[in-house]
This record gives structure tokens, C-alpha cells and sequence, in this order.
């Protein structure tokens, strides 16, 4: 029974035991299920909080560089109107407080740990900022483009990145992924110029010469430029370069241009050495029915960020073998052996990896003979950079004897077909009279053509995505700093914009009289098109007083220098009514002759104004006709014999007879 007894209390242990461990489990879950939910309402904040602290970091940073909204702005005067201290001059007395005390406390620190901090807040920035531009640069998705890139730049910002302020200041200059706001970008490019950047004083250089957000201050821009220019950046040189080269609110200088203009190029054409040319498509709004393709579109979003992608990391293909990388190792033999394949094949693209191969020791010994051969076989198939290896080895001597005059005619061919290094190379040539006569015009012209080949270029294709997405503003504004720095298709499209487009920037500028301006620069670059526009301006008028004898200079210059079939058509109207020169009918037929032979397009028009001026001419010979003397020279004894009259009377008896038998039939 003792035994059954001590059993019994052990079983009621037990199951005592169990019971306890089970209801400790289930407090247990329970408790988890309480934090998890926690966890995830605690996570959900968070993620809201985060979101709104990212967007009002950047209005933190523009607050730190006295950057303020329209609203604040209403705010501070109306409290400075009440006599009040407005609510941002405490903010900033608070934020000077607690500078000092941050400064004080730095000094406690030792130097090493300043420096320790200094380099992680370094590093956490460029990781920040490249990141940031990373998703920038290759994200298909145009809000992780706006919402993650962005937020990464304003945090980099926030800590101090220059790089990554001067990104979200030109995002809200041209409206890039930002709302536009040309006062806060102001503000924000002011605040950085102060600490030299080179950017910011870019930016406001272009601002004070175009009006965009401050007042036309010519001499304020080119200090800006210069200043920008001497700090190294690349953009104020080719402003410089351009203004000094066509004497735009400067006294024309070559030399001057030349040195600017020779500055950027070198740039360029290094990175083109490194990592190869990726030419960017520009659409002319003048033209954009004619630059249209089949879908109706330039170029997608998604294959100019592939192109942008090929352009940071060079020409894959060809480096594969030849350079190495991270996925397929350094091999010169594997990359002959495809060359050779190619050549035996007749390409020009293996003929020239040869050539290489042997030009550099690729895989082989050097042996400029043969380099020479491969090359010269390339060439003569028309491939452009074998022209340009051609020059090289002229030039320097390398397997042939020194022969400048044969390098030029091999950078000329080369650059024919827009080689970037041949146009530098022979814009060397040009600038220092080896080989050629000197020309410092020539020279310039060709670097400035290098010089447009650079990575700013990819703006074009930023300014005509805002400006089919119907972002007027913000493609204005982006052609119109391309415009600044020279090219002529982003002058004609800023004037087109200017003419043909209304936005609530535009109705605050005087449209025809800049577009003119803008007209102007393009038409002296040689584009008909805004020569012709010129001549329009000036004959009704359009941001100018109407001036016939101008105009007529306009359309006679783009008829004989550009043989523009419309130009002559009405250079041949104004010839036609003595617009702007004497009224001469004779001169306006050869005109109108000439501009059916020009366009075919022309005919029709040309037909109407021929038969128009046909019955003008029979009207004015009648009106100037003596009809007396006219019937005195026309004798009828001349003209019919002596016996005239017989013959009349014969042919009334015919005429009398046939009525007759009409009557009687």
C-alpha cells in the first residue's frame, strides 16, 4: 500500500508539473504575439517617420543655407511688418548656439578622434552620394529613381556632401525628379559658391546671363565664369571658349578661346581614350516630325540609361579579353586568336585588333611593319579608327618615316566621320602649325567640337524626355544652359521653345526678343533654319522694329550659303513687291526659278507665284503701253500683204456660208 501510495503522489507531481510548463508556454506565446505585433506597428511608424523625416531633411538643408519657401517667406514678412522677429532669424540664433556648443565640446576631443570621426563622416557621405547617383544613373523605375535616390543625396546632404548639394541644386534648377524651384536653387548654389564650388558658380553664372531668377548681369556672369573656370570646371570653360570665340558680351579674342576651349577638350578626349565614345542623340525640335522613328519615339528611357551604363564602363566587348575584368581574366592570346578569326573574314574590326595587337605588344612582340600593314587594310575598307592609328603612327614616327603632312590627311579623313580623338589631334595640329599653317579660328572650332562631345551632353536627352512629358519649364531651362555653352541645336530649340510654347516661366520673359538673341547664335553656327527665322523676325517685326532691307540680307545669306529653296522664295516675293530693295519682276522669276530647281517641294508654290507674277507683268505692260503708237506700228499691210481687205471679206463669206447651212441643216 506504501508503495501505491508514493506512486500515486509522484503521478500528481508530475501532472502538476505538466500543467505548470503548459501555461508557462502559453503565457510565453502569447507575450510573443503581443511584441511581434508591436514590433510590426512599432516598424510601420517607423517607416512612415522615415519617410517624412527624409522629406523634411531637404527642407532642413535649405533652412541650414537660408534657403526658404514661399510660405516662409509670406510668414517672415508678415512678422517683420508687425515689428516681430521673424520665426527664422531665432532658428538660426538657436542654431548658432548650438554650433558654438559643438565647436566647444569638439575641442575636448583629441585630434586623433576628430580625425577618426572626420574620415567615417567622409566615407559615410561618398557611399551616401554614390549610391544615391547610382540609382540615379540606372534605375528603370521613376519613383525609386525620386524616392530612394533622392532621399540617399539629401542624407549625404545633410551631412555635408558639397557633391550631393550641388545635385539637388541643379535638380531643382531644371526640375530633375524635383519639383522646380528656381529661388531655392538660387539660394542653395549662393550658399555653396561662397565655399568655392565651381558648380554652384557655374550655375549662377548661367543665371545672372540668361534672367533665370535674378536680374541680366552680364558682368556678374562672367565673373562667376571665370571664377568657375579657374577652379577647374570644365562646363565655364566652354562658356568662356564660346563667348570669347564669337566676342558674346566680350571683345573678340581667339587666342583667349583657344585656351579655354583647348582646357575641356583635353578633358574629353582622355575619357574617350579610357573608356571610349558614347555619341548621345539629339532631337531638333525644328525637325522633330522628320527625327521621329517608326514607334514614334527617339529613343527609349530604358536604352538611354543602357547607354549611359556602357558609357561609365567602357566598351565590354572589346575589353573582354584584350583588358580583363571581373568576370573574364586578362588573356592577349585568346583576343588574337579572335582577331585573327575576324580578319581572315575580311573585317575591318579584326584587321584593326590586329593592328593593335601589334602596334602595343599585345599577345605579341611589337612590330610596327606589320601593325602598318593591318592598319592600312582597315583603312582602306573605310574603318575610321584605322584611319586615326594611321595618323598616329605618322605623326610619331612609329614603322614609317616622320610625316606630318600624312598624319593630317589621316586625322582629316578620321575626322570626317566624327573621330573625337582625330578632331583633338588635328585641332593640336592646327593650334601649334605642325604639319599645316597655323590657324588659331580652325583650331578652336575643332576643340570646341571635341568639347561637345563630353558626358554633359546626356542633358540633351534629359531636356527633350521633360519636354515630351509636356515639362516645358524644365526643358527650357536645360537648353538653354546647353545653349550657353555653345552648341547650336540647344540655341535653335531654346528659340523654338520661346516662339511655338507657353508655361507660367515663360510669361515672365520677353519670348521674341530672346528667341531672337538665341536665332541669332545659331544662325551664325550656320543652321539655315534660324537664318531664315531671322529674316522672318525683322520683316513683321517680332522682338524688333520691322526692318525689310535686314531681313532681305537674312534671306539672301541663307539662300546663297545655304541654298534654302524657302529663303529664295522669299527673297524672290520681296524682289517681286521692292521690299527692302529696288522692285525688279526679272530678279524675282530667277528667284522663284530657282528655288523650284532647289526643292521639289517648291513647285507648287513656285507655279502660284510664277502665273501671279505673269498677270502683274501683262497688267504693267498695258498700263505702260501707248495704245496709239502700239496701232500706228502694227500696219495690216504689213502684216497681211496689200490686198488684206480681200482676204477679210473671204473669210467673213465662209464664216456666213457655214452659219447658213448650220441654220438650214
Amino acid at each position: 500500500m506504501a508503495r501505491c501510495s508514493s506512486l500515486m503522489i509522484l503521478l500528481l507531481l508530475l501532472m502538476m508539473l505538466l500543467f505548470l510548463l503548459l501555461i508557462i508556454n502559453i503565457a510565453a506565446a502569447l507575450g510573443n504575439a503581443d511584441s511581434i505585433t508591436k514590433k510590426k506597428t512599432s516598424h510601420a511608424n517607423k517607416e512612415d517617420t522615415e519617410d517624412e523625416n527624409d522629406e523634411m531633411q531637404l527642407e532642413e538643408i535649405l533652412k541650414r543655407n537660408h534657403v526658404t519657401s514661399e510660405s516662409e517667406e509670406v510668414g517672415e514678412s508678415a512678422t517683420t511688418q508687425q515689428g516681430r522677429p521673424s520665426p527664422s532669424e531665432k532658428e538660426n540664433k538657436d542654431n548658432d548656439k548650438k554650433l558654438q556648443e559643438t565647436n566647444n565640446g569638439s575641442k575636448q576631443i583629441l585630434p586623433d578622434q576628430q580625425e577618426t570621426v572626420k574620415s567615417r563622416q567622409a566615407q559615410e557621405m561618398e557611399e551616401l552620394y554614390k549610391n544615391g547617383t547610382k540609382i540615379l544613373k540606372r534605375s528603370r523605375d521613376k519613383n525609386l529613381r525620386k524616392d530612394r535616390g533622392y532621399k540617399l543625396l539629401v542624407k549625404a546632404a545633410d551631412i555635408g556632401s558639397t557633391k550631393a548639394m550641388e545635385r539637388i541644386a541643379f535638380a531643382l534648377l531644371f526640375g530633375d525628379q524635383l519639383p522646380q524651384n528656381v529661388t531655392a536653387a538660387k539660394d542653395l548654389f549662393e550658399a555653396l559658391a561662397e565655399n568655392g564650388s565651381h558648380k554652384a558658380q557655374t550655375a549662377l553664372g548661367f543665371m545672372h546671363a540668361t534672367g533665370i531668377g535674378v536680374g541680366f548681369n552680364q558682368p556678374k556672369a562672367l565673373v562667376y565664369y571665370t571664377f568657375a573656370a579657374l577652379g577647374g570646371n570644365f562646363v565655364a570653360h566652354m562658356i568662356l571658349g564660346y563667348r570669347y570665340l564669337n566676342g558674346v558680351n566680350l571683345p573678340q579674342n581667339c587666342e583667349a578661346a583657344l585656351v579655354h576651349y583647348r582646357t575641356a577638350a583635353k578633358y574629353v578626349a582622355d575619357n574617350v581614350a579610357l573608356s571610349g565614345e558614347i555619341l548621345t542623340e539629339k532631337v531638333r525640335l525644328t525637325e522633330r516630325a522628320e527625327n521621329l522613328s517608326s514607334n514614334g519615339e527617339v529613343m527609349d528611357l530604358d536604352l538611354y540609361q543602357y547607354y549611359q551604363f556602357i558609357a561609365e564602363k567602357g566598351d565590354l566587348q572589346s575589353q573582354m579579353y584584350s583588358e580583363g575584368n571581373e568576370i573574364v581574366h586578362q588573356n592577349n592570346e585568346t583576343a588574337l586568336m579572335y582577331f585573327k578569326m575576324a580578319a581572315e573574314r575580311g573585317s575591318p574590326i579584326g584587321l584593326t585588333g590586329l593592328g593593335l595587337a601589334y602596334l602595343y605588344g599585345k599577345g605579341v612582340s611589337v612590330d610596327y611593319e606589320e601593325a602598318l600593314k593591318y592598319f592600312k587594310k582597315a583603312a582602306d575598307k573605310g574603318w575610321v579608327d584605322a584611319q586615326f592609328q594611321l595618323g598616329v603612327m605618322h605623326y610619331a614616327g612609329l614603322g614609317v618615316k616622320r610625316d606630318y603632312k600624312m598624319a593630317v590627311k589621316y586625322f582629316h579623313h578620321a575626322s570626317q566621320a566624327g573621330h573625337a580623338l582625330a578632331l583633338y589631334n588635328l585641332a593640336q595640329m592646327y593650334g601649334s602649325g605642325t604639319g599645316v599653317v597655323r590657324s588659331c579660328l580652325t583650331a578652336a572650332e575643332l576643340y570646341k567640337n571635341v568639347c561637345e562631345r563630353g558626358q554633359w551632353t546626356e542633358r540633351f536627352l534629359s531636356a527633350y524626355f521633360a519636354y515630351k512629358a509636356n515639362y516645358i519649364d524644365s526643358a527650357f531651362l536645360q537648353y538653354l544652359f546647353l545653349a550657353e555653352q555653345g552648341y547650336e541645336m540647344a540655341q535653335s530649340n531654346a528659340a523654338y521653345i520661346l516662339e511655338y510654347e507657353q508655361s507660367a516661366l515663360l510669361s515672365q520673359i520677353d519670348c521674341y526678343h530672346v528667341a531672337l538673341i538665341y536665332w541669332n547664335r545659331a544662325a551664325a553656327q550656320g543652321y539655315s533654319y534660324a537664318r531664315i527665322k531671322l529674316g522672318d523676325y525683322y520683316y513683321y517685326g517680332y522682338g524688333t522694329n520691322v526692318d525689310y532691307e535686314t531681313a532681305a540680307i537674312h534671306y539672301r545669306l541663307a539662300a546663297e550659303q545655304q541654298h534654302s529653296a524657302q529663303a529664295m522664295f522669299n527673297l524672290a516675293y520681296m524682289y517681286e513687291h521692292g521690299l527692302g530693295a529696288e522692285q525688279d519682276l526679272h530678279l524675282a522669276k530667277d528667284s522663284y526659278d530657282l528655288a523650284a530647281e532647289t526643292s521639289t517641294d517648291a513647285y507648287i508654290p513656285v507655279f502660284l507665284a510664277l502665273c501671279k507674277l505673269g498677270v502683274i507683268n501683262l497688267i504693267h505692260s498695258v498700263q505702260n503701253a501707248n495704245l496709239s503708237e502700239v496701232w500706228k506700228q502694227a500696219s495690216l499691210d504689213r502684216l497681211l500683204w496689200l490686198h488684206w481687205d480681200l482676204f477679210l471679206i473671204m473669210i467673213l463669206t465662209l464664216l456666213l456660208a457655214v452659219l447658213m447651212a448650220y441654220r438650214h441643216g
